[in-house]
């Protein structure tokens, strides 16, 4: 389906995938944390761009604003990518109630 938009010089289309469909209802994310103070990171990375390099400075960094922060190394957490990885994302519910996370830093490199 096109749709011309009235002075427009270029169409736009409305795409629908004809088998999508939601599988559950949205929900609201979290509340944002403003004080990482006392709080719980758990580090989960995808194994790649130079992640363990980066992590270092983050956490390096965040100790600096929040000294009393607490982080769980993304070697206790697991990967994101690969070899188990769609086990180990099954189970990060699991492991994020484990180690008490507030909240999380996936996925840095580059």
């Amino acid at each position: 389906m096109t749709q011309q938009l009235q002075g427009a010089t270029e169409q736009r289309y409305k795409v629908v995938w004809p088998l999508g469909k939601f599988v559950s209802p949205p929900i609201d994310p979290a509340p944002a944390l403003l004080d990482l103070n006392g709080k719980t990171i758990g580090e989960i990375w995808d194994g790649v761009f130079r992640g363990d390099q980066i992590y270092s400075i983050i956490n390096r960094e965040l100790r600096k604003q929040f000294p009393s922060i607490k982080i769980v190394d993304h070697k206790a957490m697991g990967g994101s990518h690969g070899v188990g990885a769609k086990e180990h994302l099954d189970n990060l519910s699991n492991l994020l109630r484990q180690y008490g996370c507030d909240a999380v830093v996936s996925a840095v490199g580059a």
